[in-house]
């Protein structure tokens, strides 16, 4: 019978070429990586495994079985931080060659399954319908759920948003009394941003009934009630003519089987001197893979989409495109900032409502994009398109 933990500390040991992890397993320590990094022996992070469990999980569903094993608490970080410990697992690329394992595959294979008998609208609700409490202990107060923009590595949680937020409306070069239409609005943050700085008119629409309710509580309370509204629909039903489209955050959770539908329902509502942009989070190599526990756990049935799957249907319904931009490490920055305020925060959760385990889930979660944005293939687009090949054109990135 294969011993898991020998294999697996094993693999470690041959994998990890810049790093040292020690593990502390019972009485044992067992230091594997670069045995040449440090003359003192000394380790960036230290594991303690509480269950051999622990081994067994990985080395048979990945990620997956990691993430269920920190839910479980048969492994804890006594030195450096979790988001550390799985930067270095994936800058040496142990997460590709786990996935190499039959069962791991399977596993995924399942999952996607299970997802797709689910349907997408259910599997956002799943996530964006838990409570808006959860959102707030670790968003800004715009609640903006998406990747912000580093103008400073210093900045906080609310300046990396507001520069998002900006940058989109510049880009977009956004004019008083415009029509915006947001596709996948969140709570509206994007909205109200315009609303307020670039005096336009939104729309926004999104199949989350507690974004849909929240949304248009906060649009009240900044007095936009007569110039944005939300509806709650999905983006097959959405109809009118709009000067700017947007839509961030919303490509990751339309089947691939759905991307020619909504990339002709853009086309379709954009005017003829109309200009759009699409923010998602995206796979920067030749194949998408979907991680397990994200599918799992976080948001189900969720895709990474090839920059050629957008560039591609940009061009099959004509819409031309200006800019291509992936500041994928801009999203670490966000998520530190997200996982700093999610700890802060997590004392005043209620328990019966959020019980540790369910904390566990969220905290690996954001480790784990932490994590993705500095040590993986993941990349964030931000494509700038336009309707009209003729159009005066700016000359030069914002």
């Amino acid at each position: 019978m294969l011993n898991m933990q020998e294999h697996f500390l094993g693999l470690l040991n041959e994998s990890i070429k810049d790093s040292r992890i020690l593990f502390r397993i019972g009485d044992q320590e067992r230091l594997v990586g670069n045995q040449t990094e440090k003359e003192d022996g000394s380790a960036e992070v230290t594991v303690r495994v509480n269950n051999p469990l622990f081994f067994n999980r990985v080395m048979g569903s990945g990620n997956l079985g990691m993430g269920e094993a920190y839910m479980a608490q048969e492994f804890e970080i006594e030195k450096g931080n979790l988001q550390d410990f799985l930067t270095i697992l994936l800058r040496n690329r142990l997460d590709k060659k786990i996935k190499m394992r039959p069962f791991v595959l399977a596993r995924i294979l399942l999952l996607r399954f299970m997802n797709a008998l689910r349907g997408r609208g259910k599997n956002v609700r799943r996530h964006y319908d838990i409570g808006d409490d959860l959102f707030e202990a670790y968003l800004d107060s715009t609640l903006t759920y998406s990747c912000g923009y580093v103008d400073n590595p210093t900045d906080d949680l609310e300046t990396l948003q507001f520069n998002k937020l900006e940058r989109i409306c510049r880009k977009l070069r956004l004019e008083a009394g415009q029509r915006l239409l947001d596709i996948g609005c969140g709570y509206g943050g994007l909205l109200i941003h315009a609303a307020r700085h670039y005096d336009v008119h939104g729309v926004g629409v999104t199949v989350s009934r507690h974004q849909f309710e929240r949304g248009k509580v906060l649009i009240t309370e900044k007095g936009l009630s007569d110039r944005i509204q939300i509806e709650l629909m999905d983006f097959s039903r959405i109809s009118g003519q709009y000067d700017k489209v947007v839509s961030v955050g919303m490509l990751e959770h339309v089947p691939r089987a759905q991307y020619s539908a909504y990339f002709k329902k853009i086309a379709r509502v954009l005017s003829p001197q109309g200009m759009g942009l699409v923010h998602c989070v995206g796979a920067n190599a030749s194949k998408n893979t979907h991680d397990p526990f994200i599918q799992k756990y976080i948001f189900p049935n969720s895709g990474q989409p090839l920059l050629s799957e957008i560039a591609a249907q940009l061009e099959r319904n004509a819409l031309a495109i200006l800019d291509v931009e992936n500041f994928i490490r801009h999203y670490g920055y966000t998520a530190r900032c997200w996982l700093d305020r999610f700890k802060e925060n997590r004392p005043r959760l209620d328990p019966s409502k959020y019980d540790g385990a369910f904390l566990r889930v969220w905290e690996y979660f954001l480790c784990c994009c932490i994590a993705a944005a500095f040590a993986s293939d993941s990349a964030l687009y931000q494509v700038l398109f336009i309707k009209d090949y003729a159009a005066d054109l700016p000359l030069h990135r914002i």
